[in-house]
């Protein structure tokens, strides 16, 4: 991981300094990582992966901002304080406005409208059809987790681990939620879902938390990883990245703990298997898919979370999220390269040159995969 370790007790924070140079616990930093990326290996492709268009958005530095897709549109953000909204079949740019303020956070949207937080913890609404700003709301903290929309509501996180709730259409904030904050926790963007009513948010100590959108009561708490080990660095196990939803099962992965799936309705873990993780998972009708923290690829059965393949070739390449896409699982790496997998047995299908690390995780947009590289490409792929 490439993060500093936020601690939350004053006092201590001299042990933030002393662990900032500790690579494997930092995801956003872009320094050189200290085990070297395993060269790739040549493959005759039997899959055709072509660029349909690029588009330009901005560098995101050190922020693992991801494009977002609804409404047969693609929006995008950059960390200077750019969004635009692109033509999801043609890539055409819609329209691009300056936020005012640096981007930590994004993208979120409904369709309707388009959220990103800001460098100062600004909540900022946009149209999603026209690009105006609707509304502009302030969380207490930095916000790194992209904000969720759902439900005619707008859900965040901050890091002092507060999770707000605004409304849709006037920003009014409706409740929030404070939680507690572990000793020394990733500075990370764990991510929320929202669906049918319930905000699904992951959170440090390896927690998975379902809240009712309307009143932000909590629902039920999973435990997606247990904090253990003598010290505060070894209890660290906080869950990465952007839980994933389909059906009544949302998976997830947590850094020093397990990739696990639960039953959306009433928090049970249905399986879990030993992991450490950076980012977040990939599901699909049959799989789970998981990057670990050393690059290697596994896919699980969606209903019984057996190991089905691992592959293990991309190793310390720092692999983005992964994502089914047809008959490919995809994936990114900091070396600048998207990677196309057989979703049923794991074997390279297909490679394409990004040309700057792709952090953000791809998405699928009707018969596309999008990618956002740091250095500010937007493209969109297919394949036969």
């Amino acid at each position: 991981m490439n993060t500093r370790l936020k601690v939350s007790r004053a006092g201590v924070l001299v042990l933030a300094v002393l662990l900032a140079g500790c690579s494997s616990l930092n995801p956003f930093a872009s320094k050189k990582p200290r085990n070297e990326p395993a060269p790739l290996v040549s493959f005759k492709p039997s899959m055709n992966a072509r660029i349909q268009w690029t588009a330009s958005v901005g560098k995101s530095e050190d922020y693992p901002l991801s494009p977002a897709s609804a409404g047969g549109r693609i929006y995008a953000a950059s960390a200077d304080g750019e969004l635009a909204g692109f033509d999801a079949s043609s890539g055409k740019q819609l329209w691009r406005v300056k936020a005012g303020t640096g981007i930590t956070a994004g993208v979120g949207t409904d369709g309707t409208i388009v959220v990103v937080a800001g460098s100062d913890g600004a909540i900022l609404a946009f149209d999603a059809v026209t690009g105006a700003q609707r509304w502009k709301a302030q969380a207490p903290t930095e916000v790194l987790s992209p904000p969720a929309v759902g439900n005619g509501t707008v859900v965040v996180r901050s890091m002092d681990n507060r999770i707000a709730a605004y409304d849709a259409e006037t920003g009014v904030r409706r409740w929030f939620l404070q939680r507690s904050v572990p000793a020394l926790t990733v500075r990370a963007a764990p991510g929320i879902v929202v669906s049918d009513g319930l905000a699904f948010v992951a959170l440090p100590a390896g927690r998975l938390l379902a809240l009712s959108v309307v009143t932000g009561a909590p629902r039920w708490e999973a435990a997606i990883a247990e904090p253990r080990g003598a010290t505060e660095l070894e209890r660290v196990a906080d869950v990465a990245g952007m839980p994933v939803l389909l059906g009544r099962d949302i998976c997830a992965a947590a850094y020093q703990g397990r990739v696990a799936c639960v039953d959306a309705g009433n928090g049970s873990v249905k399986w879990a298997r030993e992991l450490s993780a950076e980012v977040g998972p990939g599901i699909d009708q049959r799989f789970v898919f998981a990057a670990d923290e050393k690059g290697q690829l596994t896919a699980y059965a969606r209903e019984s979370g057996s190991n089905l393949w691992r592959n293990t070739s991309l190793t310390w390449r720092g692999l983005s999220s992964p994502v089914s896409f047809g008959r490919a699982v995809v994936v990114g790496d900091r070396e600048g390269y998207l990677h196309f997998l057989s979703r049923e047995e794991g074997a390279m299908l297909a490679r394409l040159e990004a040309g700057s690390a792709v952090r953000a995780t791809p998405i699928v947009a009707g018969a596309s995969v999008v990618v956002q590289t740091t250095d500010g490409k937007l493209m969109a792929i297919a394949t036969d």
